[in-house]
């Protein structure tokens, strides 16, 4: 005889689970012991919203569905931020939650929140399972689901008396791989059109490229196609960026630099883009026209329309469209002298002697190599790592330009750090977002991971005050103090360093890296660049002419 949390166990050891993170509660306990007995690790986590956002990082970075377990009630309501992390960020998560028995109420109400209704609009799938018999059927499905375009997170109840029942061995539903369709000929041929008659062709990488299944073909396209690329923040890093062809990240909606390019453009190709970003550009009347290459159709919005759909596993759709576009496109380079100059205004004064973001981007990016992974929290520190940090491999960059909540940069770090531990992690973190999530340094050291954290500390909820100076308000409501974060470090057991002058915020970071561990390197942020290259010098680009 089985216990249904021994084939709940033994259906996620079937899908290949490997970890599973949260914080178990009692109607969990005959879970938590079939876990103890399977080959899955329980990785417990300080809070449940880091688990979530551990378990979607997971997703994100493999393209398999994470898994984190809570309880039931407050604990499964700390799923919901997680949830729509993953949900708008198409990040593969399975929610696994307990809850009181359903067979008899011995508690009455205590506790119980309808977490599957609660669930319904933050995920793909929401279900209780109310029989043993039923779990490896709706663990397949839950995974499936989690797993097929477009990615995201699903959520499964189980009560405790259904994890307790005994009942016969239920055989397990084999996984099987998701094959996706390739584009009809009709849509490439259309699309090729389009593209060979260009007179000058751009082409837009977004947050669906950076699927580990696609960014090989999407290098090929770019390469045989030779046309200028751009990329929205969650599609950096999908061609390497220090190819002749990278001509920048759309880090605002328009106005920018890099939009010198985009609104040259008569024809846009955007590869793997998806709405829920924040727009890297605004269509309009009279603009370029749009060429949609997705694993689904473009969601039509007021500010993207696209005129053409090459919809399809986004790998072979490219190398058939390729196929009949490379060397037919005469004005492939047209806007390539751009390049340089864009490229210029974006890195100007990254050395200065002070505490600038575009400083901090240009030692952050001396001390991580190619493969390094660097996870951001949110904040304005985001728009100038998007704009300015170089990526060459896809996902070495992790941003959320999504939900684009505080709180996930660390989480996230850890979940690269654990899936990569020869490489670098390095967590960027504005003293705001770090004090989210800052508990689970306990579980960082638990696990002995190598990670280094950067604070980036100015007091105060920086983005939000800096839109608050901007649009002419008093100053007010956004600040704060803060702990002494080397001290804070070495409560938890880890390294901490202050540096006071940005000369030696790389070697801080250097001897971070090789000492190894858990390790807090904090600095000032000089954010006085915002007003002067966000806003005065952008708007003297676009003053109208006597």
């Amino acid at each position: 005889m089985s216990k249904g949390a021994d084939i709940l166990v033994a259906a996620l050891e079937n899908e290949g689970v490997e970890r599973i993170f949260g914080i178990p509660g009692e109607e969990n306990l005959d879970v938590v012991e079939s876990i103890r007995k399977s080959s899955i690790q329980l990785v417990l986590t300080r809070h449940e919203q880091a688990a979530a956002f551990m378990a979607a990082t997971y997703g994100r970075l493999t393209g398999k569905p994470g898994v984190c377990i809570t309880t039931l009630g407050p604990g499964a309501l700390n799923l919901t931020t997680g949830a729509a992390y993953a949900l708008l960020g198409a990040m593969p998560m399975v929610m696994i939650t307990g809850q009181k028995g359903v067979l008899s109420s011995r508690q009455a109400r205590f506790q119980i929140v309808d977490v599957v209704a609660a669930m319904r609009p933050l995920t793909k799938l929401s279900r209780q399972i109310v029989s043993p018999n039923t779990i490896p059927t709706l663990v397949r499905e839950a995974f499936r689901i989690a797993e097929e375009e477009r990615p995201g997170p699903v959520h499964l109840e189980l009560p405790e008396d259904i994890a307790g029942e005994e009942c016969e061995p239920v055989a397990l539903v084999p996984p099987h791989s998701l094959e996706l369709p390739v584009a009809n000929t009709e849509a490439i041929v259309r699309a090729s059109k389009l593209i060979t008659s260009a007179k000058a062709p751009l082409l837009m990488l977004g947050a669906a490229a950076s699927r580990p299944r696609s960014t090989s073909d999407l290098a090929q396209f770019v390469l045989r196609t030779r046309i200028p690329y751009f990329t929205t923040q969650m599609g950096k890093g999908t061609v390497p960026g220090g190819t002749e062809l990278y001509i920048g990240t759309a880090a605002l909606s328009e106005r920018d630099y890099v939009h010198d390019a985009i609104e040259r453009a008569d024809l846009i190709v955007t590869i793997g883009h998806d709405t829920i970003e924040k727009p890297p550009f605004i269509m309009g009347n009279g603009g370029p026209q749009v060429v949609h290459v997705g694993y689904q159709p473009a969601t039509v919005e007021q500010v993207y329309f696209p005129q053409a759909e090459v919809i399809g596993d986004i790998g072979p759709s490219l190398r058939l469209l390729a196929d009949h576009v490379a060397g037919k496109i005469p004005n492939a380079q047209a806007l390539l002298p751009l390049r340089e100059p864009i490229l210029g205004h974006i890195m100007a004064r990254a050395t200065e002697d002070r505490f600038t973001p575009q400083r901090i981007v240009h030692d952050v990016r001396k001390v991580m190599p190619e493969d390094g992974i660097v996870a951001l929290d949110n904040g304005m520190y985001k728009i100038w790592f998007a704009r300015n940090y170089r990526t060459r491999m896809a996902n070495t960059l992790l941003l959320d330009n999504a939900l684009a909540t505080m709180g996930a940069g660390l989480p996230s770090a850890m979940v690269a750090a654990m899936l990569y531990p020869k490489r670098r992690v390095l967590a960027v973190c504005g003293d705001g977002g770090f004090m989210m999530n800052s508990q689970e340094l306990e579980t960082a050291m638990r696990l002995k991971l190598n990670l280094v954290v950067l604070i980036l500390e100015d007091g105060a909820y920086g983005m939000i005050r800096w839109k608050q100076a901007v649009d002419r308000f008093a100053d007010f409501g956004m600040t704060f103090g803060n702990p002494d974060f080397v001290q804070y470090a070495a409560a938890y057991g880890a390294h901490g360093t202050r540096v006071a002058e940005i000369g030696k915020l790389v070697p801080a970071l250097e001897s971070a890296f090789c000492r190894g561990g858990v390790h807090l390197v904090t600095v000032p942020i000089d954010y006085s660049e915002n007003e002067r290259v966000l806003v005065r010098e952008l708007q003297e680009r676009f003053k109208p002419t006597a």
